[in-house]
């Protein structure tokens, strides 16, 4: 068990190219940055390689971090480009990138308190709607995915999200909405097939801004 470091003694370390260092930013990340990317993904084979490939950026480029936002916040906008360019690239390769989630590992999804997220057997229908959301989720584009997953199930604050994506308040509270609205369409189609065929303009979320 690690002793606790200030934030700045962990950046000082790391720009020294300490391993101990690496492994405690390892220790004390992962499981967000896991969750994050699993998330905006939806397989956690990749969430798992993507989460390794971060740590490794994040050691190689320590050097260009020069505190102007929390090493938190820095490390957390670093997690999100590489989601989204996954999220490209699987695209152009026509990869389907959701993943059933009996298949994952639930010891590595935690809510923003850093608690487990309850095994399905001890939620009603816990497993199914879990499986829908994710699905949900996948459908939108990689914009707003990043965006609803830092804000529902990071929790982090506006403020937090505008430097991680460095996008205005104006636009980050926007297409939040946007997303929600989409999110919501897409859970109500995966819940009530029945409905979506009645609707067929509730095909899919709108690509946009």
């Amino acid at each position: 068990m690690f002793l606790p470091w200030s934030e700045k003694k962990l950046v000082r370390r790391l720009k020294a190219r300490d391993e101990q260092a690496f492994r405690r930013m390892v220790t004390l990340y992962q499981n967000k940055v896991y969750t994050l990317i699993f998330r905006m993904l939806g397989d956690a084979q990749e969430a798992e390689d993507l989460s390794q490939d971060v740590f490794i950026t994040v050691f190689r480029a320590i050097d260009s971090f020069r505190g102007d936002a929390q090493f938190s916040t820095w490390l957390y906008r670093i997690a999100v480009n590489h989601a989204k360019n996954r999220i490209k690239y699987l695209a152009r390769r026509r990869s389907k990138a959701s993943q059933p989630i009996e298949d994952v590992d639930e010891s590595r999804l935690q809510d923003p308190s850093g608690s487990r997220i309850p095994a399905p057997d001890k939620v009603l229908l816990g497993q199914e709607l879990e499986g829908v959301l994710q699905r949900a989720i996948a459908e939108l584009d990689e914009e707003h995915r990043s965006l609803l997953v830092l804000r529902e199930i990071e929790n982090l604050s506006y403020a937090e999200i505008e430097a991680i994506t460095g996008l205005p308040s104006g636009t980050v509270k926007s297409r939040l909405h946007r997303a929600r609205l989409q999110l919501k369409d897409v859970v109500e189609r995966y819940m009530n097939p029945d409905l979506s065929a009645q609707n067929p303009d509730k095909q899919g979320p709108a690509k946009g801004s």
